[in-house]
């Protein structure tokens, strides 16, 4: 067999193995291990294997994962998001939808301090679920908003999938963390507009909540308050240069302690409970990374990569028809598998292309993350809705997804506008260093 037939073969065993729900970190370590193995030698593949373990393990630049991951875990115990939503529910909350809204506001809060898609749905069901409820929401719109919103979490820096895909591609980490911050921004208005004109169109289905004095409304800021400190000293710090993004992932971990110790939301058991999470999670992650190096370097001496960028690079389409594709296979995969691994799959492939074709690595980035968080909130797979239905338990799924259903055009909306004025993405990072 060829080199390119025994990469296709190896692709298809792969996607054979994934839909039959085996785990995707071990399914990409053993058939890159199987297939360098029989390209090469066996005793070549173990080699490589337990190299590339060890130093997924012992590197420094994915220290960055479990101390942004602590900081969210901390958060969480300490009860930032529940005083993130509280503030929200003070401001918004008296209007119609605006319980909704306020979880959407918590939402991109929290993903500032969490950096992860899942821990933000799972966080705001929790809190959100039962007060949505308690109004007489229609179950529809609260849990599809709950996921939809939850999806900030990957695109709000710090984000995981930034952290990743920086490592995989070599680019700055601090410059992608501030190139989401637009995008995420627009996308959190995009979510309040398409809540604000669905409750408009049927007001039942979002009764207002109680009204609050100004009073109440200028104290309740107090509640965003660190969460606001935390960002601007974490994103601050990278983007003049004051933190590289592993001390800038210390630093917001040690302060997320600090201020749930001076506030004494913290308990031992809450601790070693973040503790617990974060290092699950994490190792989580990590295998992740690991079979997809080893998976990588499977596809790379098979020459995979490359002949598809020179494949595609010398179609007789534009750039951005290409591009096109490449982004529709991003929101097809994305349905059925989880983000990170999505990205960790398809990144060393698509990379080259993107390079060839001459598009902005940090744009494409940003651009990616966008798409695959469709893939979070789409059947069939789509992780947030089943997050949620973890917790709203009486919740029948088909419901979750209808309601997650219309949140699906502020994604499109945000992703057209990054491809027709990529300077969305670019420019927070073309004013750093």
């Amino acid at each position: 067999m060829s080199m390119t037939t025994i990469g296709i073969l190896g692709i298809v065993i792969l996607l054979i193995l994934l839909f039959s729900r085996m785990p995707v970190a071990f399914v990409m370590a053993m058939l890159g291990c199987a297939g360098f193995s029989y390209v090469v030698n066996p005793s070549a593949g173990i080699a490589m294997l337990g190299q590339d373990i060890y130093e997924t393990f012992s590197s420094y630049g994915l220290t960055v994962i479990p101390l942004f991951v602590l900081m969210g875990q901390i958060a969480f115990q300490a009860g930032i998001s529940r005083r993130l939503y509280d503030s929200a529910y003070i401001l918004v909350g008296h209007k119609p939808g605006g319980l909704a809204m306020a979880t959407v506001g918590a939402c991109a809060a929290f993903s500032a301090v969490s950096g992860s898609t899942n821990a933000t749905a799972a966080t705001m069901a929790v809190v959100t679920l039962p007060e949505m409820k308690r109004y007489n929401y229609d179950m529809g719109l609260a849990t599809g908003t709950v996921a939809a919103a939850g999806s900030l979490g990957i695109l709000i820096p710090p984000s995981v999938i930034f952290i990743v895909y920086g490592i995989l591609t070599q680019e700055s980490i601090g410059k992608l963390f501030m190139a989401g911050i637009i995008p995420g921004c627009i996308l959190t208005v995009l979510f309040l507009l398409t809540i604000y004109i669905r409750v408009k169109m049927n007001p039942s289905i979002a009764p207002a909540g109680e009204a609050f004095t100004w009073r109440e409304k200028a104290i309740s800021f107090l509640g965003v308050a660190e969460a606001l400190i935390l960002f601007s000293l974490v994103m601050g710090g990278m983007f003049f240069g004051f933190f590289t993004p592993t001390e800038a992932a210390a630093v917001g971990a040690f302060l997320t302690l600090v201020i749930a110790v001076v506030r004494r939301q913290i308990n031992w058991k809450g601790l070693v409970k973040a503790l617990g999470d974060t290092t699950r999670i994490s190792c989580m992650v990590m295998m992740i990374a690991t079979g997809a190096i080893v998976f990588g370097k499977f596809m790379a001496i098979t020459r995979i990569p490359y002949s598809l960028a020179e494949w595609i690079a010398g179609l007789p389409l534009p750039a951005t028809a290409i591009m096109g594709m490449i982004i529709l296979v991003y929101l097809l995969g994305g349905c059925f598998m989880d983000a990170l691994a999505m990205v960790m799959l398809t990144v060393p492939i698509f990379f080259p292309v993107v390079e060839r074709l001459g598009f902005d690595p940090i744009w494409f980035g940003v651009t990616i993350v966008l798409v695959t968080e469709m893939g979070v909130i789409t059947p069939p797979v789509g992780i947030n809705v089943y997050v949620v239905k973890g917790v709203a338990t009486d919740v029948p799924l088909e419901t979750i997804f209808k309601g997650v259903l219309p949140m699906l055009i502020p994604l499109v909306l945000c992703c057209l506008m990054l491809l027709f004025f990529p300077k969305i993405a670019t420019f927070l990072p073309s004013l750093m260093g």
